[in-house]
């Protein structure tokens, strides 16, 4: 489609130049200047970020990246050698003084330090693309900004910029190219690499396609967070069964700290940046985010396929648990994920007595490293006092597909 406008742009620069003895001296050189002006904007829309660098972004670490200008099959025909485009570190400040500019000013200083920076944008005869590929770049450096309040290095967000210079023809225009990579967060250390995925999630979730950057709102409805969380959560476990509406209850709950409103009471609320990062949980060493970043990585290592036959509950409160096994027989287990350890999944089962008492147990939660060890299918069949599923499926029916058959007969 950019190519087809070209091609009108040039057809009518032809019949401008057919027709400047009729134009006038004063009409043509308006109507020519307008026409480079049309076609700059053209130019400069068609070059774009094909292969976003990693949003998250560690120092000292090769990652790849391209860009490709959509018209430059077209208008790079005659360049005597390749244009050179350059990757360089903008902070938030830059990128928006770049925006607010239209794209026409140029980067005064990089705020990080990127080797093999500089590639060469190549048009392949084959496909017909015009690309410059980044193969083997690597941040060396990154000069942090001057943070507000409380706010962490892994809620700093900056960018990579692209840009060339090139001429074209047949018109021998001089342009000056500029794109901006989505946001990234630069960490140093592993340690950072939650804090700077829920930055990453946030703002790709709740900012606006048209905006300055890298504004984003503090506060959104629980709702379109809810479509936020079943969206990560298939995405990271690679399932297509998503969250329920259960689910749902018991994370506002989490998130709200509040165990007596209803759902419909969320449905109504908003909650903020610092609700699903920066505060604490009641009771806890660590936020939301944290603790549901970690039951991701758990289901994705270790129960994608448990999660995937629905046999585990997983979202639900220990309180709530013990409401539901309290009146079930004995041996009756559901499983759960941890509310006092990240990344931890525990069984929860009744013990009935004698006397018709009934007591819910809590087994010690299992990490990915025990499950590593021996599977919770497994685990589940060593443990004698675990009968029926909850509502009232036989343990070995449920799970028997998991079981590893060479620890069958073994003790």
């Amino acid at each position: 489609r950019c190519e087809n406008l070209v091609e009108v742009y040039f057809q009518l620069q032809q019949q401008v130049m057919e027709a400047r003895t009729e134009l006038g001296p004063e009409l043509l050189p308006r109507l020519l200047e307008r026409f480079n002006e049309v076609l700059s904007s053209l130019v400069k829309s068609s070059f774009l970020v094909e292969k976003q660098p990693p949003q998250v972004l560690k120092t000292q670490t090769k990652f790849q990246a391209s860009v490709r200008f959509l018209l430059g099959p077209r208008l790079l025909k005659a360049a005597p050698k390749p244009y050179m485009v350059r990757a360089d570190m903008v902070t938030e400040k830059q990128a928006r003084e770049l925006e607010l500019s239209n794209y026409s000013n140029t980067l005064s200083e990089s705020t990080g330090e990127i080797l093999h920076n500089m590639v060469a944008l190549e048009t392949n005869p084959t496909s017909g693309t015009c690309c410059a590929n980044f193969k083997n770049v690597l941040l060396k450096k990154i000069k942090r900004c001057e943070r507000k309040g409380s706010e962490s290095v892994t809620e700093e967000k900056c960018a990579v910029l692209f840009s060339t210079n090139v001429t074209l023809t047949p018109s021998n225009v001089s342009i000056h190219l500029q794109v901006l990579s989505l946001p990234i967060v630069v960490i140093v250390h592993g340690n950072q690499d939650n804090n700077a995925k829920a930055t990453v999630l946030w703002d790709n979730a709740f900012s606006d396609i048209e905006r300055v950057p890298f504004v984003v709102a503090e506060r959104v409805p629980w709702d379109k967070m809810c479509e936020t969380l079943n969206l990560k959560f298939k995405a990271e476990v690679q399932t297509t069964n998503g969250l329920l509406k259960e689910h749902y209850f018991f994370l506002a709950q989490k998130i709200f700290n509040d165990h007596s409103a209803s759902p419909e009471d969320f449905q109504s609320r908003h909650v903020s940046w610092a609700q699903f990062n920066k505060e604490i949980l009641p009771g806890r060493g660590f936020t939301f985010w944290q603790w549901f970043d970690g039951v991701l990585d758990l289901t994705k290592r270790c129960l994608k396929s448990y999660w995937s036959d629905r046999l585990i509950m997983g979202f639900i409160s220990k309180q709530y648990v013990c409401k539901l096994l309290s009146m079930e027989p004995d041996g009756t287990f559901l499983l759960r994920f941890s509310d006092s350890e990240i990344g931890g999944v525990t069984i929860a089962y009744v013990i009935r007595g004698k006397d018709g008492s009934s007591q819910v147990e809590n087994i010690q939660p299992f990490s990915a490293k025990d499950l590593s060890i021996r599977s919770l299918g497994d685990r589940i069949r060593d443990l004698g006092q675990l009968r029926n599923l909850y509502p009232n499926t036989p343990k070995d029916q449920a799970f028997g597909s998991h079981y590893n058959s060479e620890w069958e007969g073994m003790d």
